[in-house]
């Protein structure tokens, strides 16, 4: 026993060293009071912090670019009007997330919540997006998510909201890990309902875990103390990526002394969807549908070799050594879609479906109590919290999701908010009759892109943009995660 206190001694004095050992006697510019010294106040500094990129993310370094239609609008959309825009550096996962990474989430769901099932019920894909009327797909329906010949394979039938739940899931994982591989936490793998590891649970201080060493504290009044932000052991939220930073991505913007020679098609170099290296010459450059009837090529001459969807690396990586960017599935977006958003939306990190929100407090200020997933409870803000934004059109979140009033369906016929009246102010003018005319553009409704094994080439531009209901699921639709990049830019 004495050996083991040791040793767990030793794993917390290294814990601490290796976080002060740089800021040793570094003190205050603004005070003169030394760091990291618990004679002197114990306040905790870290200099020259670097985040680490997560596990299956790759560093997309930001710019500017020009977001939007690069061939010609032959749907007459007019909805990705060019705009030159700014993105700041984020994470983009390498691949789209795979059958297997799904089915390891469903897996953890149904072991840790087994006295909610419901929860893992709620998680699993659609299936029955397969099914067609005049087609035998129902090998795909029985097979696909399960099977391990399509482990590698994107996950499809996830709706919006899903593919959210994954990446929310997926953090907390992530961050979990972390704290085990510093020895701050042991494995756990009895987690079960409210009491699993949750990031902000933990920050928090409703979640325990099986502590295997708590950090030494410099603070003079404890010795001890949990894992905090400050120490820079938890990354940021895994999320899907915004429509910018997925074009981004996709286009896989570079260039030599701020000077961009041309502006791509695909996310490869060239005009055409076909290999120009001499030793691949000739060969598909993605997974998509060649022509009517033609989604695999003739027998013994396979063009991209797939009927449906492919493994996830089976085609040349774009300039950023991103997967599948064209083709494949096509790939939920954050945004909520609007036909004009390009020429709303900031220029710098654009951005269109913001719900901003708090954590739940009690009567005297403290954070809720986790639920019975092991969460705490969060609420959109109204408009009275939102009054610092001295009052602009925008300012009204009650029902919004980009909080915009005047484009929102929810805006009545004399331009007066109305909660128990729905209208569609933004596709009329004056005062005619609306009866009759209906749009599938929500509050709902989100972007996807990319193009898919269904798709024509058209569509595997990175600028082409469509939307769909974030409750809904399709066969030829997956996602992939993304995660801000905090501090500096080019990740050095």
């Amino acid at each position: 026993m004495k050996i083991r206190l040791f040793a767990l001694a030793l794993i917390g004095a290294g814990l601490l060293l290796s976080m002060n050992s740089c800021n040793s006697g570094q003190k205050s510019a603004k005070t003169g009071w030394t760091y990291n010294n618990s004679d002197l106040g114990g306040y905790e500094y870290i200099s020259d912090f670097n985040q680490e990129t997560g596990p299956g993310l790759v560093l997309i370094e930001g710019g500017t670019y020009t977001m939007g239609r690069i061939t010609d609008d032959i749907r007459y959309d007019w909805n990705n009007i060019p705009r030159r825009v700014t993105v700041s550096s984020f994470y983009m996962d390498e691949t789209e997330v795979t059958n297997a990474d799904y089915r390891e989430y469903l897996y953890w769901l149904k072991r840790v919540f087994v006295d909610y099932p419901q929860v893992y019920m709620q998680a699993l894909p659609d299936t029955l997006v397969w099914r067609n009327e005049l087609a035998y797909n129902e090998p795909m329906v029985e097979y696909y998510l399960r099977h391990p010949a399509y482990n590698d394979y994107p996950v499809v039938g996830v709706s919006w909201i899903q593919a959210n739940r994954y990446c929310e899931w997926r953090t907390d994982r992530v961050n979990e890990m972390r704290l085990i591989s510093e020895g701050i936490l042991e494995e756990d793998p009895n987690q079960r309902g409210a009491n699993n590891f949750n990031t902000d649970s933990y920050l928090a201080g409703q979640y325990e875990g099986i502590v295997r060493q708590n950090l030494p504290d410099s603070d003079p009044n404890s010795e001890t103390r949990h894992a905090r932000m400050e120490d820079g052991y938890f990354l940021p939220k895994y999320r899907l990526p915004t429509e910018a930073e997925w074009e981004f991505a996709a286009l896989g913007v570079k260039a030599e002394e701020e000077v961009i020679e041309n502006r791509k098609m695909y996310p490869w170099r060239g005009n055409y969807t076909r290999n120009d290296d001499k030793r691949n010459m000739g060969m598909i450059m993605a997974n998509y549908a060649r022509g009517r009837g033609d989604y695999m090529g003739v027998s013994g001459s396979l063009n991209d070799g797939h009927g449906i969807t492919s493994p996830v690396r089976s085609y040349w990586p774009n300039d950023y050594g991103l997967y599948d960017m064209a083709g494949n599935v096509n790939e939920w977006g954050l945004d909520v879609y609007r036909p004009l958003s390009l020429q709303d939306v900031d220029e710098f990190r654009p951005y269109r479906g913001n719900i901003f929100t708090v954590k739940e407090r009690d009567a005297d200020g403290n954070i809720a109590e986790k639920d019975s997933l092991g969460r705490i409870p969060e609420r959109a803000m109204s408009a009275e919290e939102n009054r610092n934004r001295a009052n602009y059109k925008r300012s009204d979140l009650r029902n919004f999701k980009d909080g915009d009033l005047e484009s929102s369906l929810e805006y009545a016929k004399q331009g007066e908010f109305d909660p128990g009246e729905t209208t569609s102010r933004m596709y009329f003018q004056g005062d005619e009759n609306l009866e009759g005319i209906t749009t599938r553009v929500s509050d709902n409704s989100r972007v996807y892109k990319g193009g898919s094994w269904r798709d024509r080439a058209y569509w595997l531009v990175p600028g082409t943009r469509r939307y769909m209901d974030e409750r809904e699921a399709r066969d030829d639709l997956g996602f992939r995660c993304a995660m801000s990049r905090l501090g500096r830019e080019d990740g050095r």
